[in-house]
């Protein structure tokens, strides 16, 4: 499809624009577990960091005049280039649930989010779904940055984690670490 075809493809319905977004989206964060891209500012690697470039970075190829402006919001609604996982969470996803029926209607793009409480003070962390093109929820896979400086950027499955994870990273309801699954709010327009 010439850029051109992909430009009004885009603005004559919302649905091909979101799915083209969240696939690139997807696409992006994926290919951060083979290699960092170097347009990734290192000081912004971690979980928030990772979907904050995922999204910046399907917007730069697909529609760079979005990001005339931010994308995101603060706490107040004011907007800004910056949010961490807990402003993100707070000011600029919308929950789609933390059970099974809200699992079911994951697409690439949404998020996982979780909140710890620790001696040192809340710890947020963030899992970015990739679904294959297909749609399939068997073979969802969730991207994320551990957080901790110098590590790479992981993939695993939905379903595994879900299962084998330790209790506090568990996508489950019965982990009250589990904040729920998330959409953009930019992408429910």
């Amino acid at each position: 499809m010439t850029s051109a075809a992909l430009i009004a493809l885009l603005a004559s319905d919302p649905a091909p624009r979101e799915a083209l977004l969240r696939q690139v989206a997807a696409e992006v964060a994926l290919a951060q577990v083979r290699a960092p891209d170097a347009s990734w500012e290192p000081r912004q690697r971690d979980c928030a960091g990772l979907v904050r470039f995922a999204w910046r970075e399907a917007y730069r190829r697909l529609e760079p005049q979005r990001l005339e402006r931010p994308l995101f919001t603060d706490d107040s609604g004011a907007p800004t280039d910056f949010a961490d996982a807990r402003t993100l969470v707070t000011s600029n996803l919308a929950l789609l649930g933390r059970d099974d029926e809200a699992r079911a209607t994951l697409k690439s793009g949404d998020v996982l989010a979780f909140r710890q409480e620790r001696p040192e003070g809340e710890v947020w962390h963030l899992m970015l779904v990739v679904l294959p093109r297909d749609g399939s929820q068997s073979q969802a896979r969730v991207v994320y940055h551990p957080g901790e400086k110098d590590q790479p950027v992981r993939v695993g499955r939905l379903d595994s984690l879900a299962r084998e994870a330790p209790l506090e990273w568990q996508p489950s309801a019965h982990n009250p670490a589990f904040l729920g699954f998330f959409r953009f709010k930019e992408w429910m327009q």
